[in-house]
This record gives structure tokens, sequence and C-alpha cells, in this order.
């Protein structure tokens, strides 16, 4: 099969939908199929082989993505099936694309977009308002894709999603070498957050959390609240940059307990990432987590409460949890088959 791949995110950025292509176009390379990937252009960013920049603009809303410019031209590949990753710009032109070389048209919903209306605009009552109109908007153009998939159930979406994990390579996250701190003389117990530095990520309250945990917090991303978070954290909160996916499964191994306060995700792929290295997690008590992560894989603190976080850290640290049992049905190995199944329906339609 030929698979067009539509999506107004992808490398240089780092976030989960970026290594979701990435991973999804190089398991179904792998099988024969050939996969093209349609994305904003970079200056930082060399395109590989069958991926396909367009011209864009910085997002001055949102740092570090860009806004690419509408595409009226047709010269893309010759396709079998488009799947659309966004519902913007390119998710549009994917749509478009294959309404008009009546293609089947698959859309997979990766971002609660309304979650990221607050830290953008810097008003409650505005991005409350915004929100009301955006997820109707987007509802609308989602009915008009032949399926939709997603990896837990779409909230505020009355619509019928098929279940389509993003996928986790178990073969490479697994439990690696605990000493990817060994040299930094950080105090145990650690616990860790690895990724984008956010407001829907909620990582201040990290910072709050630390405040009375006696042992290390270790940061590790980049983005808006960067700065302000290496300003204001307490002595025993470590930062780092992202660091090289090669090195992802020692840093997960290598932690006592993968924490996060995010609210903004519609899977938590890194929460999954760790789980699959041997490493239990503590999230908050909403969606997704409610429904990814259970007494074998970690646990949930009470949304807010710094003195329950600490307290479900405590109860997890040390214990011998089920953790990689736990996210064998998040396999990319199942998400594959499952993707080439719904390919495959789509065309014979």
């Amino acid at each position: 099969m030929r698979i067009g791949f539509f999506s107004d995110s992808y490398f240089p950025e780092i976030d989960g939908v970026t290594y979701t292509l990435k991973s999804w176009k190089e398991r179904l390379e792998d099988r024969g199929h050939d996969v093209y990937i349609i994305y904003p252009d970079s200056e930082d960013y060399e395109p590989g082989e069958n991926e396909i920049p367009v011209r864009s603009l910085p997002n001055p809303f949102y740092s570090g993505y860009n806004i690419p410019f509408p595409v009226f031209r047709e010269k893309y590949p010759e396709l079998d099936v488009v799947h659309c990753h966004s519902p913007a710009t390119l998710g549009i032109s994917g749509l478009r694309f294959a309404r008009k070389n009546d293609l089947p048209a698959v859309y997979t919903h990766h971002t609660p977009i309304e979650e990221y209306f607050e830290q953008s605009i810097g008003s409650s009552f505005v991005s409350s308002f915004l929100e009301d109109l955006y997820v109707p908007l987007e509802t609308y153009f989602l009915k008009k894709f032949d399926v939709l998939t997603a990896s837990t159930s779409a909230r505020r979406r009355d619509l019928d999603f098929r279940e389509l994990p993003v996928g986790i390579d178990m073969n490479f996250f697994t439990h690696k070498n605990d000493e990817f701190f060994k040299d930094l003389g950080l105090e145990r117990p650690i616990v860790g957050y690895s990724g984008r530095l956010s407001m829907e990520k909620n990582p201040m309250q990290l910072l709050e959390m630390s405040e009375n945990f006696e042992g290390t917090v270790v940061i590790v991303g980049e983005g808006p609240l960067e700065d302000r978070i290496k300003e204001e954290k307490p002595d025993n909160i470590f930062t780092m940059n992202f660091i090289d996916r090669e090195k992802l499964p020692e840093f997960y191994s290598s932690l006592d307990v993968f924490v996060t306060a995010s609210t903004g995700d519609t899977l938590g792929l890194a929460t999954l990432e760790a789980n699959s290295c041997g490493t239990p997690v503590v999230a908050p008590d909403v969606f997704p987590f409610e429904e990814t992560i259970g007494e074998r894989s970690g646990r949930l603190y009470k949304k807010g409460d710094m003195d329950d976080f600490r307290d479900k850290i405590r109860t997890v640290m040390g214990k011998d949890l089920l953790t990689r049992e736990s996210v064998k049905k998040y396999s990319l190995s199942t998400t594959i088959d499952r993707l080439e199944k719904i390919y495959e329906e789509k065309i014979q339609d």
C-alpha cells in the first residue's frame, strides 16, 4: 500500500505525535508498504526519504511549532489511503486530497487541542469560551472521515472511534542498566518526568511536590515553561534538556518512579514507556491515566493534592509491580496489525 500521513506536527519538534509517525512509518515500511509524511517545513530539520515538507511560518501562539500555508498544489505522491493526524491546515489538505481522488480517509485523534487554549491566550474565561466553540467545529470536521481512531476514548466527541493505541516498541523500551544518573551525584530516591514543559503538562506542580520530597526530582524536557522552572526550582530538582531517544530506556530504568502532573494527554506515551521499562508510574486521577494506569502499573493521586502525590510515590516505590505486563496491549506490533487491517478494509470498500 501507498500511505500518506498528513500532520501539522513533526520534527524537529519532539512530542508524542512526532515519534508515533516515525515509528509507524518505519514499521509499515518494514512490512513492504510505502509511507509518505507531509508536514510543515523547518530550517532545523532535513527531510528524509518520503518526507515532504510544506512551506510554513512559526506559530505565534505556541512556540516551537510551525503553521503550514494552505496547500493548493496536487503534486502529492500517488496514494492508496490518506491518514490525517491533525485538524489544522495539513489535516484539512489531506482530507481534501482524499475526497478529490476518491481515496479512503483515516483520522487519528492525538491531541485535545482545547487543552492548550488557556496557555496560548492567558485567560481562562476566553479559553473556556473558545473551547465551547472549537470542540463542535472539530467534531463536524472529523465526521467527514471514513474511519476515526484514538488511543483511548476521546473526551467530548460524540463520535465512533476505533481503539488504536499509538503503540510502544516493547523491544526497545525494556529494562536497561540503572546507571543513567551514576555520575551526577543525585540523592536517591530519584523520581522523574520527561516531556514537553508546557502549561497542560503542569510541570510547575512537580516543583510543588518536590518541596517536601526526600530525594531528587528530575525534570527532562523543553518548552515555554523551561526558563521559569529553572529559575524557581528548589535544590532537590535537577533539570535536563530532552534526552537522546536511544538513552530513554536507560533513563526510565534508572528512575525509582516516573511521575507526571499532566492533564493534557490522550494516552500518556511516556508513562507507558516507563512501565515497559519496569518503572512504576504516579499520575493524576484524570483522563487518560484513569484508563491506562492501574494497580499493576502504578497509582493515581488526587489531582492538585501534593500530599497525596507524595504518598502515592511512597506507596509504589520499591514494589515489584507487573508494569511491563500491564502495557502489552499497547505494543507497537499490535497497533500496526490493527492499522493494516483498517487500511485494507477501507481500500476494499
